[in-house]
């Protein structure tokens, strides 16, 4: 038997209520990116993830770039034209059929990468290095898509300047005249322009989506998800645009070199055109990039909330949830 104790009912001061509550704030960690708890944590599925990854990201590159790919003709024209030339308006949907070919498994390797490495990350890593989860991630998924994505953009771009009539006569008389390389012409510069485009975008858009989501205290609509991708999608594309001069320019040079590699290229159009030629066709680049995300990330949301819809068990748990 414990013998009796005598409680006392003391109630606090305020200076005792501020000093208290000060101290159990010095105690919580300081969290330098938006976070977000995932409540209980499920099993990683890494099948499910990758499949829906790729069958969401497939869906929304085709999309995006079959409504955009004249705004993309327009700027590969700007960038390509040297000194004062002039930029062609016809033939603007020119190659886009090979394109496709090529954008929908890009797209769908990239997303099928991404989702299932920033799942994975995102539970290795404390809360408040979500964002480096996010960067990582991205720059993976782009390196991992790229192996495709660089040949689809040398013969897109060189059929957008008027080299070659069809993708298969491109793809031959590239690798004919330059060798099974030319279709990997410019790869380092698309490294260097695209690993630190993807990785900026979607640490972007998944950082604001988190932040938004917390101070609303719900779910995003479609909407929403494609301002944030818009923003996300400009920002980017603003800021990459020396490098997506450079790369361009490699690209589309053929047989011809005049350029030799980055550092050589970039030295030519300096003592050639000046360093506001690094800025050619911001605009459209702009503007394509930024609908291109809003239409990019709102399919993609869109398309992984259907998809997720029709896994099995899902209609149980929204009826639990009702």
């Amino acid at each position: 038997m414990c013998p009796p104790s005598l409680t006392m009912d003391v109630k606090s001061s305020p200076a005792d209520a501020l000093k208290n509550k000060m101290s159990n704030s010095q105690l919580e960690p300081q969290k330098f990116f938006a976070s977000v708890s995932m409540g209980e944590e499920k099993p990683f599925d890494f099948l499910r993830i990758l499949f829906e990854g790729v069958i969401a990201g497939g869906t929304a590159g085709v999309v995006v770039e079959t409504a955009l790919y004249p705004i993309d003709t327009i700027k590969t024209r700007l960038q390509a034209a040297r000194g004062g030339g002039k930029i062609l308006l016809k033939g603007l949907y020119s190659g886009l059929a090979g394109n496709l070919a090529g954008v929908l498994p890009a797209s769908a390797i990239f997303v099928g990468v991404y989702e299932p490495t920033k799942q994975k990350l995102l539970q290795s890593f404390p809360e408040n290095l979500s964002a480096v989860a996010h960067l990582t991630a991205g720059a993976i998924g782009g390196a991992a898509s790229s192996l495709i994505r660089v040949p689809t953009e040398v013969v897109k771009q060189r059929m957008q300047t008027g080299q070659f009539a069809s993708a298969p006569d491109a793809v031959r008389l590239i690798v004919a005249k330059e060798g099974f390389k030319g279709l990997y012409a410019g790869y380092g510069s698309f490294l260097l322009r695209d690993l630190p485009f993807d990785a900026i975008q979607f640490c972007i858009y998944e950082q604001l989506r988190i932040g938004y989501k917390l101070a609303a205290r719900r779910d995003l609509n479609d909407p929403e998800n494609a301002i944030i991708g818009a923003f996300a999608g400009a920002l980017t594309g603003a800021v990459t645009t020396p490098l997506d001069v450079i790369k361009t320019r490699l690209m589309v040079q053929g047989s011809a070199n005049q350029y030799k590699g980055i550092i050589g290229c970039v030295q030519t159009i300096v003592r050639e055109e000046g360093t506001q030629a690094f800025l050619k066709g911001i605009g459209p680049r702009v503007l394509w990039i930024g609908i291109g995300g809003s239409i990019f990330f709102g399919v993609l949301e869109r398309t992984k909330q259907l998809l997720a819809q029709r896994r099995p068990g899902a209609q149980k748990e929204n009826f639990k949830q009702c």
